[in-house]
Protein backbone atom coordinates (compact mmCIF):
# COMPACT_ATOMS: atom_id res chain seq x y z
CA UNK A 1 0.00 0.00 0.00
CA UNK A 2 1.56 2.95 -0.92
CA UNK A 3 1.81 6.36 1.11
CA UNK A 4 0.97 10.07 -0.96
CA UNK A 5 3.16 11.34 -3.37
CA UNK A 6 6.67 12.49 -2.53
CA UNK A 7 7.22 16.30 -2.62
CA UNK A 8 11.12 17.81 -2.69
CA UNK A 9 11.79 21.28 -0.93
CA UNK A 10 15.07 22.58 -0.50
CA UNK A 11 16.32 19.04 -1.64
CA UNK A 12 14.86 17.46 0.98
CA UNK A 13 12.41 15.01 -0.04
CA UNK A 14 8.86 14.36 2.11
CA UNK A 15 5.83 12.34 1.71
CA UNK A 16 3.42 10.51 3.76
CA UNK A 17 4.32 7.13 4.97
CA UNK A 18 2.76 3.76 3.79
CA UNK A 19 3.02 2.80 7.84
CA UNK A 20 3.43 4.14 10.93
CA UNK A 21 4.31 2.00 14.21
CA UNK A 22 3.17 4.06 17.32
CA UNK A 23 5.58 3.48 20.68
CA UNK A 24 3.10 3.12 24.09
CA UNK A 25 3.96 1.67 27.56
CA UNK A 26 1.17 -0.32 28.00
CA UNK A 27 -0.14 -0.80 24.30
CA UNK A 28 -3.61 -0.26 23.55
CA UNK A 29 -5.28 -1.98 26.42
CA UNK A 30 -3.23 -0.66 29.51
CA UNK A 31 -2.06 2.32 28.65
CA UNK A 32 -4.18 4.62 29.94
CA UNK A 33 -5.40 7.47 28.04
CA UNK A 34 -2.65 7.35 25.87
CA UNK A 35 -3.12 3.84 24.46
CA UNK A 36 -7.03 4.78 24.08
CA UNK A 37 -6.20 7.63 21.63
CA UNK A 38 -3.53 5.38 20.01
CA UNK A 39 -6.30 2.51 19.52
CA UNK A 40 -9.02 5.66 18.10
CA UNK A 41 -5.66 6.53 15.84
CA UNK A 42 -5.30 2.43 14.35
CA UNK A 43 -9.39 1.70 14.13
CA UNK A 44 -10.04 4.71 11.78
CA UNK A 45 -9.82 5.05 8.51
CA UNK A 46 -6.03 6.14 8.21
CA UNK A 47 -4.09 8.80 6.81
CA UNK A 48 -4.04 8.79 3.53
CA UNK A 49 -4.07 5.12 3.44
CA UNK A 50 -1.60 4.27 5.89
CA UNK A 51 -1.54 1.37 8.11
CA UNK A 52 -0.81 2.16 11.85
CA UNK A 53 0.77 -0.59 14.32
CA UNK A 54 1.02 -0.37 17.42
CA UNK A 55 3.89 -1.76 19.39
CA UNK A 56 4.20 -1.90 23.42
CA UNK A 57 7.76 -0.90 24.74
CA UNK A 58 6.17 -1.43 28.86
CA UNK A 59 3.55 -3.74 29.76
CA UNK A 60 0.07 -4.07 31.89
CA UNK A 61 2.66 -2.65 34.44
CA UNK A 62 5.76 -1.80 35.34
CA UNK A 63 7.91 -5.24 36.49
CA UNK A 64 11.14 -4.64 35.49
CA UNK A 65 12.23 -8.19 33.84
CA UNK A 66 9.21 -8.38 31.42
CA UNK A 67 9.45 -4.55 30.58
CA UNK A 68 12.28 -4.37 29.75
CA UNK A 69 12.07 -7.61 27.82
CA UNK A 70 8.90 -5.43 26.24
CA UNK A 71 11.45 -2.30 25.34
CA UNK A 72 14.03 -4.74 23.94
CA UNK A 73 11.64 -6.47 21.69
CA UNK A 74 10.38 -2.85 20.65
CA UNK A 75 14.10 -2.22 19.57
CA UNK A 76 14.74 -5.19 17.66
CA UNK A 77 11.17 -4.59 16.31
CA UNK A 78 13.35 -1.11 15.10
CA UNK A 79 16.16 -2.76 13.31
CA UNK A 80 13.72 -4.86 11.11
CA UNK A 81 11.74 -2.16 10.09
CA UNK A 82 14.48 0.30 9.11
CA UNK A 83 16.08 -3.22 6.76
CA UNK A 84 12.38 -4.41 5.20
CA UNK A 85 10.28 -0.52 5.48
CA UNK A 86 13.33 2.29 5.41
CA UNK A 87 10.29 4.95 5.24
CA UNK A 88 8.04 3.64 7.91
CA UNK A 89 7.49 6.46 10.54
CA UNK A 90 8.15 5.74 14.30
CA UNK A 91 5.45 7.61 16.34
CA UNK A 92 6.84 7.74 19.38
CA UNK A 93 4.58 8.81 22.28
CA UNK A 94 6.04 9.80 25.59
CA UNK A 95 5.09 10.92 29.18
CA UNK A 96 7.71 11.57 32.27
CA UNK A 97 9.11 9.56 34.75
CA UNK A 98 9.75 5.83 33.30
CA UNK A 99 7.85 6.87 29.80
CA UNK A 100 10.91 9.18 29.49
CA UNK A 101 13.76 6.64 30.55
CA UNK A 102 12.31 3.78 28.52
CA UNK A 103 12.12 6.26 25.40
CA UNK A 104 15.82 7.65 26.18
CA UNK A 105 16.84 3.96 24.99
CA UNK A 106 14.29 3.49 22.44
CA UNK A 107 15.00 7.27 20.54
CA UNK A 108 18.61 6.48 20.80
CA UNK A 109 18.46 3.20 18.30
CA UNK A 110 16.09 5.05 15.92
CA UNK A 111 18.71 7.84 15.39
CA UNK A 112 21.86 5.59 14.95
CA UNK A 113 19.94 3.57 12.70
CA UNK A 114 18.75 7.27 10.57
CA UNK A 115 14.85 6.09 11.57
CA UNK A 116 12.09 8.67 10.46
CA UNK A 117 10.53 9.76 13.96
CA UNK A 118 7.83 11.93 15.58
CA UNK A 119 7.91 12.18 19.17
CA UNK A 120 4.07 12.88 20.86
CA UNK A 121 4.64 14.63 24.31
CA UNK A 122 1.35 13.66 26.87
CA UNK A 123 2.40 14.51 30.59
CA UNK A 124 0.54 16.92 33.07
CA UNK A 125 3.41 18.46 33.92
CA UNK A 126 6.44 17.59 32.05
CA UNK A 127 8.45 20.99 33.01
CA UNK A 128 8.14 19.94 36.86
CA UNK A 129 9.24 16.23 35.74
CA UNK A 130 12.42 17.48 33.70
CA UNK A 131 13.49 19.77 36.92
CA UNK A 132 13.54 16.43 39.31
CA UNK A 133 15.83 15.05 37.23
CA UNK A 134 19.98 15.11 37.33
CA UNK A 135 21.79 17.47 35.22
CA UNK A 136 22.56 14.33 33.10
CA UNK A 137 19.47 13.07 32.13
CA UNK A 138 18.14 16.57 31.47
CA UNK A 139 21.19 16.87 28.39
CA UNK A 140 19.68 13.63 27.19
CA UNK A 141 16.54 14.46 27.07
CA UNK A 142 17.07 17.22 25.70
CA UNK A 143 19.05 15.89 22.97
CA UNK A 144 16.04 13.46 22.53
CA UNK A 145 13.38 16.07 21.82
CA UNK A 146 16.25 17.89 19.68
CA UNK A 147 17.19 14.56 17.25
CA UNK A 148 13.02 14.07 16.83
CA UNK A 149 12.35 14.79 13.26
CA UNK A 150 8.81 16.44 14.43
CA UNK A 151 7.57 16.93 17.97
CA UNK A 152 3.78 17.04 18.87
CA UNK A 153 2.53 18.74 21.50
CA UNK A 154 -0.94 19.05 23.37
CA UNK A 155 -1.99 22.17 23.68
CA UNK A 156 0.04 25.72 23.45
CA UNK A 157 1.69 25.83 27.04
CA UNK A 158 3.43 22.53 26.15
CA UNK A 159 4.81 24.05 22.81
CA UNK A 160 6.35 26.64 24.84
CA UNK A 161 7.89 24.53 27.21
CA UNK A 162 9.08 22.96 24.43
CA UNK A 163 11.19 25.61 22.98
CA UNK A 164 12.33 27.06 26.10
CA UNK A 165 13.11 24.72 28.50
CA UNK A 166 14.30 21.85 26.07
CA UNK A 167 15.15 24.14 23.16
CA UNK A 168 13.21 22.64 20.58
CA UNK A 169 12.56 24.63 17.13
CA UNK A 170 9.15 26.28 17.03
CA UNK A 171 9.52 25.08 13.35
CA UNK A 172 8.88 21.63 14.24
CA UNK A 173 6.53 21.74 17.10
CA UNK A 174 3.07 20.63 16.10
CA UNK A 175 0.09 20.81 18.43
CA UNK A 176 -2.44 18.15 17.87
CA UNK A 177 -5.15 18.47 20.67
CA UNK A 178 -6.44 14.63 21.01
CA UNK A 179 -9.95 13.28 19.89
CA UNK A 180 -12.29 10.23 19.78
CA UNK A 181 -14.50 8.68 17.21
CA UNK A 182 -17.76 10.15 16.47
CA UNK A 183 -20.31 8.13 18.90
CA UNK A 184 -23.05 9.78 16.73
CA UNK A 185 -25.84 11.98 17.87
CA UNK A 186 -27.06 12.38 21.09
CA UNK A 187 -30.04 10.71 22.39
CA UNK A 188 -32.90 12.20 23.98
CA UNK A 189 -33.28 11.84 27.28
CA UNK A 190 -36.33 12.85 29.55
CA UNK A 191 -37.95 11.50 32.77
CA UNK A 192 -34.57 10.06 34.17
CA UNK A 193 -32.45 11.99 36.97
CA UNK A 194 -29.52 13.58 35.28
CA UNK A 195 -26.64 11.05 35.43
CA UNK A 196 -23.04 12.63 35.82
CA UNK A 197 -20.02 11.11 34.76
CA UNK A 198 -16.30 10.88 35.75
CA UNK A 199 -13.73 9.29 33.77
CA UNK A 200 -9.80 8.90 34.46
CA UNK A 201 -7.93 7.35 37.37
CA UNK A 202 -9.52 8.26 40.71
CA UNK A 203 -6.81 9.78 42.29
CA UNK A 204 -5.96 13.55 43.61
CA UNK A 205 -4.56 14.69 40.27
CA UNK A 206 -7.87 14.05 39.08
CA UNK A 207 -9.64 15.50 41.86
CA UNK A 208 -11.38 12.89 43.09
CA UNK A 209 -11.42 13.64 46.85
CA UNK A 210 -13.31 17.21 45.64
CA UNK A 211 -15.66 15.60 43.62
CA UNK A 212 -16.46 13.37 46.55
CA UNK A 213 -17.16 16.41 48.80
CA UNK A 214 -19.29 18.31 46.09
CA UNK A 215 -21.77 15.11 45.45
CA UNK A 216 -21.71 15.20 49.03
CA UNK A 217 -22.70 18.90 49.61
CA UNK A 218 -26.55 19.64 50.78
CA UNK A 219 -26.51 21.64 47.43
CA UNK A 220 -26.26 18.19 45.57
CA UNK A 221 -27.89 15.81 48.46
CA UNK A 222 -31.15 17.61 47.67
CA UNK A 223 -31.42 16.89 44.00
CA UNK A 224 -32.17 13.90 42.28
CA UNK A 225 -29.39 12.81 40.57
CA UNK A 226 -27.23 9.28 39.85
CA UNK A 227 -23.39 9.33 38.76
CA UNK A 228 -20.92 7.00 38.31
CA UNK A 229 -16.83 7.80 38.28
CA UNK A 230 -15.29 5.39 36.05
CA UNK A 231 -11.20 4.80 36.27
CA UNK A 232 -8.38 2.82 37.68
CA UNK A 233 -6.99 3.32 41.09
CA UNK A 234 -7.50 3.07 44.63
CA UNK A 235 -11.48 2.25 43.75
CA UNK A 236 -11.93 0.53 47.13
CA UNK A 237 -10.69 3.45 49.30
CA UNK A 238 -12.70 6.00 47.25
CA UNK A 239 -15.95 3.50 47.56
CA UNK A 240 -15.56 3.50 51.67
CA UNK A 241 -14.58 8.01 50.94
CA UNK A 242 -18.59 7.92 49.11
CA UNK A 243 -20.02 5.69 51.92
CA UNK A 244 -18.81 7.75 54.28
CA UNK A 245 -20.39 10.51 52.66
CA UNK A 246 -23.99 9.14 52.17
CA UNK A 247 -23.88 8.63 49.05
CA UNK A 248 -23.26 4.48 48.05
CA UNK A 249 -26.83 4.42 46.55
CA UNK A 250 -25.94 7.34 44.34
CA UNK A 251 -22.51 6.75 43.53
CA UNK A 252 -21.24 3.96 41.47
CA UNK A 253 -17.49 2.97 40.79
CA UNK A 254 -17.08 0.18 38.23
CA UNK A 255 -13.55 0.61 37.71
CA UNK A 256 -12.05 0.81 34.50
CA UNK A 257 -14.03 0.89 31.37
CA UNK A 258 -13.05 -0.30 28.01
CA UNK A 259 -13.61 2.26 24.99
CA UNK A 260 -17.28 0.19 23.76
CA UNK A 261 -18.01 0.48 27.93
CA UNK A 262 -17.26 3.84 28.07
CA UNK A 263 -19.21 5.11 24.92
CA UNK A 264 -22.07 3.01 26.39
CA UNK A 265 -22.17 5.03 29.70
CA UNK A 266 -21.34 8.37 28.36
CA UNK A 267 -24.57 7.94 26.02
CA UNK A 268 -26.39 7.80 28.88
CA UNK A 269 -25.18 10.74 30.42
CA UNK A 270 -26.09 14.25 30.71
CA UNK A 271 -22.91 16.13 32.66
CA UNK A 272 -19.51 14.95 32.51
CA UNK A 273 -16.93 16.42 35.33
CA UNK A 274 -13.37 16.58 35.54
CA UNK A 275 -12.02 18.68 38.34
CA UNK A 276 -8.43 17.81 37.62
CA UNK A 277 -5.66 19.42 39.41
CA UNK A 278 -3.25 19.13 36.19
CA UNK A 279 -3.88 17.43 32.10
CA UNK A 280 -2.24 17.60 29.46
CA UNK A 281 -5.00 17.41 27.09
CA UNK A 282 -7.70 14.98 29.04
CA UNK A 283 -9.07 12.41 26.54
CA UNK A 284 -11.96 12.57 29.20
CA UNK A 285 -12.86 16.29 27.92
CA UNK A 286 -13.28 15.08 24.23
CA UNK A 287 -15.26 12.43 24.91
CA UNK A 288 -17.61 14.68 26.93
CA UNK A 289 -17.65 17.14 23.81
CA UNK A 290 -18.23 14.23 21.60
CA UNK A 291 -21.29 12.51 23.44
CA UNK A 292 -22.94 16.12 23.63
CA UNK A 293 -22.46 16.23 27.45
CA UNK A 294 -22.60 19.15 29.45
CA UNK A 295 -18.73 19.44 30.67
CA UNK A 296 -17.51 20.38 33.62
CA UNK A 297 -13.82 20.74 34.73
CA UNK A 298 -10.85 23.13 35.28
CA UNK A 299 -8.59 25.46 33.76
CA UNK A 300 -5.57 23.50 33.38
CA UNK A 301 -3.22 22.00 30.62
CA UNK A 302 -4.95 22.83 27.40
CA UNK A 303 -8.59 22.88 28.47
CA UNK A 304 -8.64 26.42 28.12
CA UNK A 305 -7.98 26.01 24.32
CA UNK A 306 -11.01 23.34 24.29
CA UNK A 307 -13.77 24.80 26.01
CA UNK A 308 -15.17 28.26 26.51
CA UNK A 309 -16.76 28.51 29.52
CA UNK A 310 -20.46 29.27 29.41
CA UNK A 311 -20.65 28.16 26.16
CA UNK A 312 -19.19 24.94 25.23
CA UNK A 313 -18.44 24.04 28.79
CA UNK A 314 -18.09 25.65 32.53
CA UNK A 315 -14.86 25.82 34.15
CA UNK A 316 -14.30 25.48 38.30
CA UNK A 317 -11.37 26.62 40.09
CA UNK A 318 -8.94 23.66 41.43
CA UNK A 319 -9.65 22.17 44.42
CA UNK A 320 -12.72 23.93 44.94
CA UNK A 321 -15.51 21.69 46.62
CA UNK A 322 -18.45 24.14 47.20
CA UNK A 323 -17.93 25.87 43.84
CA UNK A 324 -17.97 22.47 42.37
CA UNK A 325 -21.31 21.64 44.19
CA UNK A 326 -23.01 24.67 43.39
CA UNK A 327 -22.14 24.30 39.16
CA UNK A 328 -23.00 20.83 39.22
CA UNK A 329 -26.49 21.49 41.14
CA UNK A 330 -27.29 24.44 38.97
CA UNK A 331 -26.45 22.03 35.99
CA UNK A 332 -28.70 19.03 37.38
CA UNK A 333 -31.60 21.52 38.11
CA UNK A 334 -31.84 23.41 35.09
CA UNK A 335 -32.16 21.22 32.07
CA UNK A 336 -32.15 24.08 29.41
CA UNK A 337 -28.81 24.76 30.34
CA UNK A 338 -27.97 21.39 30.03
CA UNK A 339 -29.66 21.37 26.48
CA UNK A 340 -27.84 24.77 25.32
CA UNK A 341 -24.26 23.21 26.49
CA UNK A 342 -25.25 19.78 25.29
CA UNK A 343 -25.75 21.09 21.78
CA UNK A 344 -22.64 23.04 21.90
CA UNK A 345 -20.55 20.72 22.82
CA UNK A 346 -21.42 18.38 20.41
CA UNK A 347 -21.26 21.21 17.49
CA UNK A 348 -17.58 21.79 18.59
CA UNK A 349 -16.29 18.59 18.44
CA UNK A 350 -17.63 17.71 14.91
CA UNK A 351 -15.63 21.24 13.92
CA UNK A 352 -12.49 20.54 15.99
CA UNK A 353 -11.85 17.67 17.50
CA UNK A 354 -13.51 14.50 15.23
CA UNK A 355 -11.08 11.75 14.01
CA UNK A 356 -11.35 13.31 10.31
CA UNK A 357 -9.71 16.40 11.86
CA UNK A 358 -7.10 14.57 13.91
CA UNK A 359 -6.71 12.35 11.21
CA UNK A 360 -6.17 15.16 8.47
CA UNK A 361 -3.32 16.48 11.12
CA UNK A 362 -1.51 13.57 11.21
CA UNK A 363 -1.28 13.37 7.53
CA UNK A 364 0.33 17.10 7.36
CA UNK A 365 2.86 16.09 10.39
CA UNK A 366 3.78 12.89 8.50
CA UNK A 367 4.02 14.25 5.05
CA UNK A 368 6.84 16.65 6.61
CA UNK A 369 9.18 14.26 7.62
CA UNK A 370 12.02 14.29 4.95
CA UNK A 371 12.14 10.89 3.60
CA UNK A 372 15.56 8.61 4.08
CA UNK A 373 16.94 5.49 2.35
CA UNK A 374 20.24 5.10 3.97
CA UNK A 375 21.20 3.40 6.75
CA UNK A 376 22.93 6.27 8.30
CA UNK A 377 22.81 8.18 11.28
CA UNK A 378 21.38 11.85 11.61
CA UNK A 379 24.56 14.47 12.50
CA UNK A 380 22.12 16.66 14.77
Amino acid sequence: MGGSPAATRGGAVFGSPAAVRHYVAGGRENGGGIGRLVGYIADAAGTAGTRHRVTDTRGPRWFAPFSLSRLLRACVLVVKDRIVDPDLIHHVHVAGRGSTLRKLILTEVLHRLGCRHVLHLHDYDYAADFDARTPFRQRLTRRMFRRADRVVALGERDRAMLTALLGVEASRIDVAHNCVPDPGRPAVRSGEPPLIVFLGRLSERKGVPELLLALGDPAMTRLPWRAVLAGDGPVEEYRREAAALGLSQRVEMPSWLDADRTRELCARADILVLPSHAEGMAMAVIEGLAHGLAVVTTRVGAHEEVITNGETGLFVPVGDAPALAATLAELVSDPETRRLLSANARAHYLSRFSMATYSRSLERIYASVPVRTRMTARSR
